[in-house]
């Protein structure tokens, strides 16, 4: 299993499309509309995005907006049996929102169906049987970002282990790390998930106090959905200082973060740590494979509300015993570095009072 495209409900696709094109690097790829709905399409590498607005009260997106501010609506994934994957949903109890059907277009043949995912997500399941999705496929114009590393859905106190559940029986996925993150302020659990093939991270959070970070999200999104997606790059330190020079804001980091990682890991710095430490970038890593570093950062949530964000990564390579080893699952200590960044930023709404 691996993402496939990723689709935003929001207020004005036009608007949202050039906010992509300008502040993250992404290229326009398609647009149309019907009806009710205009649509757009932004790519990155193998990272495609559909951007729908409504034009109409009949508009899916419309209904959707009535209830949730703009953000993820569907996690889509491309499967490689799309008739065993939502013969198996459909046993487990899951809603088929729209049943298998083919499509035959430009971009080529593929077959894909629509399943009710976690509250108000859906997740439309892809066999792509020849060709590739035409946003997906190789442009002129190098792209900032690789892949999606991950998804991160946010639930309800209380629901993390029901969520964790349903993604097993209805998907295929299974528990990898898991995260108590706690501070004098607040706190949250985390369930990181993997599907049993392919490369799909897919983590699952509550929070566990009543001034979490992700109670914060669930308010103001009004209800369970996706928080962030992480969007895998080769050159992290490039990428942030491109992205910045188009505008894109990011959560800061204190100098004492890098002063304590120094005290920390003095057994080893990479050439380019410096660079590292000015961008702001998280870093983290294992002992035995210090060079398999961890490098991660976040943006600023993205619409009006405090609800989805941007994370950019990058996984770097170790050689091991003549094998290369990159660096896998998600740092405890970059973990809790967001966590308290983003704390500073509920500090400064006004959401988090700091005793």
């Amino acid at each position: 299993m691996e993402f496939d495209r990723i689709k935003f409900y929001v207020e004005n696709a036009k608007v949202s499309r050039d906010w992509f094109v300008g502040q993250l690097g992404f290229q326009s790829t398609a647009g149309y509309a019907n009806s009710h709905t205009h649509t757009e399409a932004v790519s990155s590498g193998n990272v495609c995005f559909i951007l729908s607005s409504p034009l109409t009260p009949a508009s899916p997106a419309a209904r959707w907006l009535k209830f949730h501010p703009p953000g993820i609506a569907d996690v889509g994934f491309r499967v490689k049996n799309i008739e065993l994957a939502v013969a198996r949903a459909a046993a487990e109890g899951a809603k088929i929102l729209e049943p298998i059907h083919e499509d035959l277009n430009p971009a080529g043949y593929f077959k894909r169906a629509r399943i009710a995912g976690w509250g108000d997500l859906s997740h439309t399941l892809v066999e792509r049987r020849i060709g590739e999705n035409s946003a997906l496929q190789a442009s002129p114009k190098l792209p900032l970002f690789t892949r999606i590393d991950h998804v991160v859905l946010n639930v309800e106190s209380g629901d993390l282990s029901s969520a964790v559940s349903w993604y097993q029986k209805i998907l295929g996925f299974r528990p990898q790390q898991n995260f108590d993150i706690q501070t004098e302020k607040s706190a949250l659990r985390s369930q990181v998930m993997v599907h049993a093939e392919g490369g799909v991270q897919f983590p699952i959070n509550e929070p566990a106090s009543a001034n979490s970070q992700i109670q914060e999200f669930l308010s103001a999104n009004r209800g369970p959905g996706i928080q962030h997606m992480a969007l895998q790059t080769t050159d992290i330190v490039g990428v942030v200082a491109d992205l910045r020079s188009c505008g894109l804001p990011f959560l800061p980091v204190p100098p004492t973060y890098y002063s304590e990682l120094l005290q920390q890991r003095q057994n080893y710095l990479p050439a380019d740590w410096q660079a590292i430490a000015a961008c702001q970038v998280l870093a983290d890593w294992q002992e035995d494979t210090p060079a398999a570093m961890l490098l991660q950062i976040f943006t600023q949530p993205i619409f009006a509300e405090p609800t989805f964000f941007f994370e950019i990564i990058e996984r770097r390579v170790s050689l091991v015993d003549g094998k290369q080893v990159q660096a896998g699952g998600f740092g405890a200590g970059n973990f809790r570095a967001l966590f308290e960044a983003i704390e500073r930023e509920q500090m400064k709404r006004g959401s988090l009072i700091d005793d």
